[in-house]
């Protein structure tokens, strides 16, 4: 047994502190990510079409670096470079009172409320499973889920460079039984998959629109091969009903048009991490009102 093991199992309280902690960096990165990839995506398939569409222009040799790594963040306003004590997640925002140190310029309140969010849900994970694999996972699960949320709600994107890895993950995950049998598993990334795209064909068959992306149809199979089969039904109700919900109260209190596309990827990220915690328990009592269960 390992140090950390045996720190961890000594002091079990230590744990989700820590992991709280971690997560709250993490979060950090996950802003960064949630604005850069969607962009680096974009450029990626701009120059994929001008090769297919212009096989024979030379690509400028002068493009900058832009990926998750360089360069380095920077105030959207005045192009302030941010310094590392700018950039302790949660501590910077407060004593900057909210404000760029360059340009007075206020910065959003949602780079803070990524990483409290994420450092919360890290510390929540870590504390309903405790040290071990299945926590760690868990906790990788949960980091995935919040950048996918934001990328979709701003962009209406769920990228596959997170949601098919994270499939994957799941099943590799699930040969040792980690969350589901291996078996569950699979059934479950394709029962996910098949899902959606079927609902999604019916949808546009009946009404000649795309209700949803196939983006959708990946992540409730990634959801799937993590949770097994057996999640399903309670996470497609769990996210259908969340996002009734905030659809309707976007209409009566936000003034939106009902023509305007509400993602539904953040629906089904948060109904995957209440099922990642409580599905168990959650199927047991709607089988039990339902009276399908004793």
């Amino acid at each position: 047994m390992s140090d950390i093991s045996v720190f961890f199992t000594s002091y079990p309280a230590a744990f989700p502190w820590i992991a709280g902690l971690f997560g709250l960096a993490i979060g950090s990165f996950l802003n960064v990510a949630i604005y850069r990839l969607p962009v680096m995506l974009e450029r990626k398939w701009r120059s994929q079409c001008q090769e297919i569409l212009e096989p024979n222009k030379k690509k400028p040799d002068t493009a900058k670096r832009f990926d998750l790594v360089a360069p380095g963040s920077r105030c959207p306003h005045c192009g302030h470079a941010i310094t590392a004590l700018e950039n302790i997640p949660v501590l910077s925002f407060l004593w900057l009172r909210g404000k760029c140190s360059a340009c007075a310029k206020p910065i959003s309140w949602r780079y803070p409320l990524v990483e409290l969010l994420t450092g919360g849900l890290t510390a929540m994970v870590a504390w309903y499973f405790g040290y071990g694999i299945t926590a760690l996972a868990g906790i990788v699960l949960t980091w995935s889920l919040v950048a996918l949320s934001f990328i979709d709600f701003d962009r209406q994107l769920l990228p596959d460079d997170i949601t098919l890895p994270l499939l994957w993950a799941g099943l590799l995950l699930n040969v040792f039984a980690v969350f589901t049998p291996l078996s569950s598993a699979v059934i479950g990334a394709a029962g996910g998959y098949a899902f959606l795209w079927l609902v999604y064909q019916i949808f546009k068959l009946v009404t000649g629109k795309e209700g949803m992306g196939y983006g959708d149809f990946k992540l409730f199979a990634a959801l799937g091969a993590w949770l097994g089969w057996q999640s399903l039904p309670l996470i497609i109700l769990l996210s259908s009903l969340v996002g009734a919900i905030v659809g309707i109260a976007f209409i009566l209190f936000f003034g939106r048009d009902r023509q305007l596309p509400i993602p539904f990827g953040p629906f089904l990220c948060v109904a995957g991490w209440v099922a990642l915690l409580w599905g168990d328990t959650l199927t047991r009592y709607y089988l039990q009102f339902a009276r399908l269960a004793p």
